[in-house]
């Protein structure tokens, strides 16, 4: 019998964050274009939690069919192995590697009403008032999470971690005024600091964004700092080498519509596309970086 043209229903794309963060509005995104290439959805689903273990898990258990992947990230696929003491799934052995997706800084962002608009000013208020400040970040063993405990390691201040399930939530908070420091993928609060109602004190990539004024956390005291998150496509270990390919070459055909470029870059994310392979390469020099990073800053999560 003749088989069906893959996908012949729908395919769930989970992404392991809370809605409205980086990693989610990527997914949604892509897996919009997705829908109208394939002519079938493409159904996005949230699953908060463990610095996205728990939505990740999800797929690593899942049928390897085609019809479940997961849009990892730097915490969920390289951090979180050398950060957590138990893992359920392995991110390389327990996946299919697709393509990397985006590379994107985390931004250091305060409420308005801190008075601080330099990371110097920022880490001063902290140090003169160590237990008046607390930070929020994506979760516990995200990048967002180890990069500020990097930052605190290096700075020598002291602030309180508060983890959320996600940078929208965390940012809500933020606005609010119940945390007075955040940290998390700059497409989460561009919004925000445009309108004014954060300040974005630095970015963590190595260098500025194209045609951004953002400074960099490097350029202002802390010399080769450079922690830049990013996100990929991943399916269930096992998944047929033919679907994997048609995933990975259709997930990057979608990539490189000059409209989903465009949006992608408004938001202060750089898509970068790959093969499988190069993406299973890139995933086991990220874990071997991050575990370097890890014993560094000396963090953990039970």
């Amino acid at each position: 019998m003749a088989q069906d043209v893959f996908p012949s229903r729908a395919v769930k794309m989970v992404v392991p964050f809370a809605p409205g963060g980086a990693t989610d509005i990527t997914a949604r995104l892509i897996g919009e274009r997705l829908a109208k290439k394939w002519s079938q959805p493409v159904i996005i689903e949230n699953h908060a939690g463990a610095g996205g273990n728990v939505g990740s898990d999800l797929v690593a258990k899942a049928k390897p069919d085609g019809y479940t992947i997961v849009l990892g990230v730097t915490g969920s696929h390289a951090i979180n192995t050398s950060l957590m003491k138990s893992m359920p799934y392995h991110p390389l052995r327990d996946f299919e590697p697709l393509t990397l997706a985006t590379i994107f800084p985390n931004a250091i962002v305060v409420n308005a009403k801190v008075p601080a608009n330099t990371l110097p000013e920022l880490i001063a208020l902290m140090k003169a008032n160590p237990t008046a400040y607390s930070y929020g970040s994506d979760g516990n063993g995200t990048a967002s999470h180890l990069t500020m405990e990097l930052l605190k390691a290096k700075g020598g201040f002291t602030i309180t971690h508060v983890p959320y399930k996600g940078g929208a939530p965390m940012v809500a908070d933020l606005v609010g005024g119940q945390i007075q420091v955040g940290i998390t993928g700059l497409p989460a609060v561009q919004a925000h600091v445009k309108a004014g109602t954060l300040k974005l004190i630095a970015i963590t990539t190595a260098q500025r964004m194209p045609g951004s004024s953002y400074p960099t956390v490097a350029e202002q005291g802390f010399a080769g700092f450079a922690a830049a998150p990013w996100a990929g496509f991943f399916a269930p270990k096992g998944t047929p080498p033919a679907i994997v390919q048609k995933l990975a070459a259709d997930l990057v055909e979608v990539m490189l519509m000059p409209d989903v470029q465009q949006k992608m870059q408004d938001m202060g994310s750089q898509l970068a596309p790959s093969s499988p392979a190069e993406f299973r390469r890139f995933v086991e020099d990220e874990i071997a970086k991050w575990g370097e990073a890890v014993k560094v800053s000396g963090a953990s999560v039970d």
